[in-house]
């Protein structure tokens, strides 16, 4: 592989060389003037990452951000992150930014981790369209179940994941969405190490399994934009069915979900911003689908799946301060925990921190997001904390 590249670049270097070459006196100015053009668009380029103007043509934008990394269990990893920002009618001037997000990474040790997903809105935002192709083939870490998990426990396994989801929602009068959705997803697990706790304790659909949900959702928003809210409230209850199709350890039952938010401007530059979370599963529930605390949006600080169970409940605020049309600034605290069977106030766990944010799309105002967030410290650990590169705020 190597090789090949090396030849590519030499091919390249050597075309360039012969160009140049071939190139009699008279051509020469015709070069440069596309050398000009060149530096001319690309100083077009750097204006449209850097300029404190919105672009007045309500044009796209986009941005795609490079990932690389190492772990023992994946090698150097490998890929890109990228979203693209548009509206879908131009003339309307009240309609929401519609999003396209593509991730993808890869590993020296053969590992593979895609994911695709689309935010749809009509014009009028009459409707709404949310979409989610995942492909994964990936290394995490098992704790065990509950909220007492422990650090020493820690269990390598490999999840191999398909997931296809598909939501539509109509606006039935101002602010209040209705909709459906269908949800199927494909799990394979394999432990890497024998002995470890994934062998040690009960795990209902141990090996994985199979489904296929069906939704429904409601929805009330009032929130000024969607992807940097000021302003307004945002509610969803969604709750899918799951028949028993495939039996055995195969998931069916009845899972509800809800999202309930608040933006309040302190002042031009200020926003205080509310959110709480729940999410709860009825029936035997395999454990790769119990809810699982931590996320670059939710509970940040926390590794995904080191706390799981059927019921999880979160809450945060979050500052953010936009010192700059291009540079803001956001500091956030909550709490939230995972329960078997009832709430308690005595076991939330904390999450807090800050970070920071760059505005590279002024017209859909929409962000890079760097945060560190900090979790709870367990009798014998250090801290968990997290860093978090992203695309999008949190909430």
């Amino acid at each position: 592989m190597k090789v090949e590249i090396s030849r590519l670049y030499i091919g390249i270097f050597l075309l360039v060389i012969s160009y140049g070459k071939a190139m009699g006196q008279e051509e020469r100015p015709g070069l440069y003037k596309r050398f000009m053009n060149g530096k001319l668009m690309q100083s077009k380029l750097v204006q449209k990452f850097i300029s404190t103007e919105k672009d007045s043509s309500r044009s796209a934008g986009f941005v795609v951000l490079p990932l690389l990394g190492y772990a023992p269990e994946t090698g150097l990893e490998y890929g890109l992150s990228g979203i693209y920002n548009f509206y879908l009618d131009k003339q309307d001037t009240l309609i929401r930014t519609s999003s396209l997000v593509l991730q993808g990474s890869f590993t020296t040790k053969h590992q593979t981790n895609l994911k695709f997903t689309s935010d749809i809105w009509t014009r009028g935002n009459n409707f709404h369209f949310l979409s989610e192709l995942r492909y994964k083939d990936f290394p995490f870490n098992f704790y065990g179940l509950g909220k007492d998990t422990w650090k020493a426990d820690k269990d390598s396994l490999t999840q191999r994941l398909f997931r296809f989801k598909w939501e539509g929602e109509k606006k039935i009068v101002p602010h209040y969405y209705a909709g459906i959705g269908v949800l199927y997803e494909h799990h394979r697990y394999r432990d890497e190490a024998i002995g470890g706790i994934y062998d040690r304790i009960p795990l209902y659909g141990r090996n994985g399994g199979k489904y296929l949900s069906f939704g429904i959702s409601q929805a009330y928003d009032t929130r000024n934009s969607n992807l940097y809210t000021t302003k307004g409230y945002f509610a969803r209850l969604v709750v899918h069915y799951t028949p028993d199709f495939w039996g055995k350890e195969n998931f069916h039952g009845t899972n509800a979900e809800i999202d309930l938010r608040a933006f309040y401007p302190l002042t031009e530059k200020l926003t205080l911003g509310l959110q709480a979370t729940y999410s709860e599963y009825f029936g035997d529930t395999p454990f790769y689908l119990l809810p699982q605390l931590g996320s670059d949006e939710t509970m940040r600080g926390y590794y995904p799946g080191r706390y799981r169970d059927k019921l999880l409940v979160t809450s945060q605020a979050e500052l953010r301060y936009r010192i700059h049309p291009r540079i803001g600034f956001a500091a956030f605290a909550g709490g939230g925990s995972v329960y078997h069977q009832k709430f308690d106030f005595s076991s939330l766990k904390p999450s807090y921190g800050g970070g920071l944010r760059y505005f590279f799309d002024l017209e859909h105002n929409s962000s890079v997001r760097i945060d560190y967030g900090v979790g709870e410290k367990r009798p014998g650990e250090p801290r968990q904390t997290a860093f978090y590169l992203s695309l999008g705020e949190a909430f």
